[in-house]
């Protein structure tokens, strides 16, 4: 782990703008992850076929996720996503996220998804056009439930005991650099 020092307690929480940017640009790093995943997957089992072993390959796809999130949660709070929007994920006192406590909100998290996907499923609706909707309004309301939240945190946030706040690194410094006065 390489925090490079604890935030105060009252570093703000970043905004909802901000989070949701995260949230797209996140998505579309992942789509990498799941894509080579996905071939290595394919590789290792053997898959000649795209529709043989798909529960197979949801479960591997979901374990590395969890591992993807995980990892980076704890190794530093952060997310590539995460650091490019200046967002970093801490307990509720400032402190590192450890593994459990990551892992948890991992689970958790897949609150943004699974109701309007239990939705589409129980109404028996199909179609992608019917899914999207559904997972884009279900993102909305879990988004708009932040303001239910004092310090604006997301549901599983609060629940896990974490929290998102506006995080950005001082410069390095130059190390053991000197510059030569001009001869």
């Amino acid at each position: 782990m390489n925090f490079p020092e604890v935030p105060p307690a009252d570093t703000p929480a970043p905004r909802l703008r901000q989070r949701m940017a995260c949230f797209l640009y996140e998505g579309v790093l992942l789509f990498g992850v799941v894509m080579i995943a996905g071939l290595f997957y394919g590789i290792v089992t053997r898959q000649t076929h795209a529709l043989v072993g798909t529960a197979g390959l949801r479960a591997f796809l979901f374990a590395v996720l969890g591992v993807y999130f995980v990892y980076f949660w704890w190794r530093s709070g952060q997310t590539l996503a995460m650091q490019t929007w200046h967002i970093r994920l801490v307990t509720r006192d400032g402190q590192p996220v450890r593994p459990l406590r990551a892992l948890c909100r991992y689970l958790l998290a897949w609150l943004w998804f699974l109701p309007a996907l239990a939705a589409v499923w129980l109404s028996g609706l199909t179609g992608s056009g019917v899914t999207f909707g559904a997972l884009s309004a279900g993102v909305i309301a879990y988004a708009g439930l932040v303001w239910l939240h004092p310090q604006r945190q997301f549901f599983h946030d609060a629940v896990c005991g974490t929290r998102l706040i506006s995080w950005k690194l001082p410069p390095r410094k130059a190390r053991g650099k000197t510059t030569a006065p001009n001869s």
